[in-house]
């Protein structure tokens, strides 16, 4: 058995396209290790996330993987050294790794050949599934929707981020002096004198010289599609400087995807690290250009058929079930902020003119607006493609928590009748406060600890998905780096205010 890609019809493989929807090939705990065997693997990576989203890992060799551990586990996982999970009481936990998420690690030697899969983690002592875990609210979610009538969901996000030459920063002296500086061969700022500058904000799709990271996306997308899997639709150029970049992965189902970006930003870091250069995630590196967000496209289907699209709807063939869906987003998207923005510094992308959405409204093309539905194509032939963007998260986020929060709020909608209002086919950002107030236009959270503070008073719709203790441990990280940043003094305020 191979475990390299290939989409022709007919060949026994991991993954392949299908009438434009993706359709896994489940690889059984006894393929695995076939594979394994077959493959001259070394070591097995055992992955998963944290409750901020960072990619934690274990590396076992692989010889002591057995079959037995697919259905019990491997006992390898202090849980109270992970942020977000338990406390020192309750630390013994097993990884049960998922044999469909196998890959290779193809930067790695062959002499220390390795596979890595994404794990499930469950309590010690056969004690079950860890709820507060991210993977298992996610496919918490999955259940819940099911149980709803959809027996499927779909989702695309796109997820932007930079890749740097070089970053340097304090971190010798970082309790009473701070600072970064960026290095980049396409910035305005740069000194190499051997490429094109790129202007702030008309980063967008530029050709080659200008465009040097074209090569390096095309990597990535390689590594993406030959060894995790992951069909891609393109990658390009984004509109800021310094290397603003998005690959655009396939459409694909909650969980996967959610694995899909925790793969993506895997691939990313490790193949720009091979390069010499360094790829950030972070939503606003760059002062005065545009940030890195992550619009989240979605929609429901039931037996085939793609819910959210309706012929008769004159306006953008959004079905009724679709305006409620996106009306729950709408009614909670302050609350929601916290759990999609979950960083300080993503409330520094999310302010006018750099084509965030700060208001809360909906549209068909106004990307000012934080919900859009994409009018590319019409028409039945079309029908699959119909969906919501939601274009408040950002790539800082953990996607298992942003797309199960989506659910809840979406089906909160659909269970409420919530209506969607009227659409805005203005730009927001020029609209004065009293025509935004007559149009009744809400603004997101202009700070972490504003968007915490919804979550706490606007929780129970998360409910049963996110278990309590899970959404208290996301206020409680919230908070704590909210005031890691608050109590610190900025540069910037030594130069407006240290003559005063």
């Amino acid at each position: 058995m191979s475990i390299k890609i290939s989409f022709e019809e007919g060949e026994k493989m991991p993954y392949r396209i299908v009438d434009g929807k993706p359709e896994p090939f489940i690889i059984s705990p006894e393929e695995a290790l076939h594979i394994i065997k077959e493959q001259k693997v070394k070591f097995i990576d055992l992955q998963f996330t944290d409750g901020p989203g960072r990619l934690q890992h274990v590396t076992i060799p692989s010889h002591t993987l057995k079959l037995d551990h697919f259905k019990e586990g491997i006992p390898k996982l202090d849980g109270s050294s992970i942020r977000g999970f338990v406390d020192i009481h309750e630390s013994d936990m097993n990884l049960k790794p998922d044999p469909s998420t196998l890959a290779i690690i193809p930067w790695i030697p062959d002499s220390i050949k390795t596979a890595r899969m994404i794990c499930d983690v469950y309590w010690g002592y056969g004690l079950g599934r860890f709820l507060r875990e991210p993977r298992a609210v996610a496919q918490r979610a999955e259940e819940i929707l099911r149980n709803e009538g959809y027996n499927t969901s779909y989702w695309g996000p796109e997820l932007e981020f930079f890749v740097f030459d070089k970053v340097n920063f304090d971190t010798i002296t970082p309790f009473y002096s701070q600072g970064y500086k960026i290095e980049s061969k396409e910035a305005l700022w740069s000194s190499s004198g051997i490429n094109y500058p790129i202007r702030f904000k008309e980063g967008y799709f530029p050709a080659p010289p200008q465009d040097t990271l074209m090569e390096f996306r095309a990597e990535c997308v390689r590594v993406l599609e030959e060894y995790f899997y992951i069909p891609c639709d393109a990658h390009h150029h984004e509109v800021a400087t310094a290397g603003q970049c998005e690959i655009d992965m396939h459409y694909d189902t909650l969980t996967r995807m959610a694995d899909n970006v925790m793969s993506y930003k895997f691939i990313v870091k490790n193949i720009a690290h091979q390069r010499g250069m360094i790829a950030t995630f972070m939503p606003k590196p760059i002062f005065m250009d545009n940030a890195s967000g992550m619009h989240v496209h979605v929609s429901l289907w039931n037996n085939g058929k793609n819910l959210f699209y309706d012929p008769d709807d004159s306006y953008a063939e959004l079905s009724q079930i679709g305006r409620y869906f996106a009306g729950g987003l709408m009614e909670h998207s302050r609350s929601l902020a916290a759990i999609v923005a979950p960083t300080t510094n993503s409330y520094r992308r999310l302010v006018p003119g750099y084509e965030a959405p700060v208001f809360i409204a909906w549209s068909r093309r106004n990307r000012s607006a934080n919900i859009r539905v994409p009018v590319y194509q019409k028409g039945p032939n079309n029908s699959a493609l119909k969906r919501i963007e939601f274009r408040t998260p950002d790539p800082s986020c953990n996607p298992y928590f942003c797309f199960s929060a989506m659910v809840a709020a979406g089906l909160d909608g659909i269970k409420k009748k919530i209506d969607i209002g009227d659409p805005v086919d203005e730009d927001i950002y020029k609209l004065s406060h009293e025509r935004r107030r007559q149009l009744g236009i809400k603004e997101l959270p202009g700070s972490l600890k504003e968007a915490i503070e919804e979550l706490k008073s606007d929780r129970d719709y998360l409910k049963p998905i996110f278990t309590d203790e899970c959404i208290d441990k996301i206020i409680e990280n919230g908070m704590k780096e909210y005031l890691e940043i608050a109590m610190r003094p900025h540069p910037h305020e030594f130069y407006l205010y240290f003559d005063i």
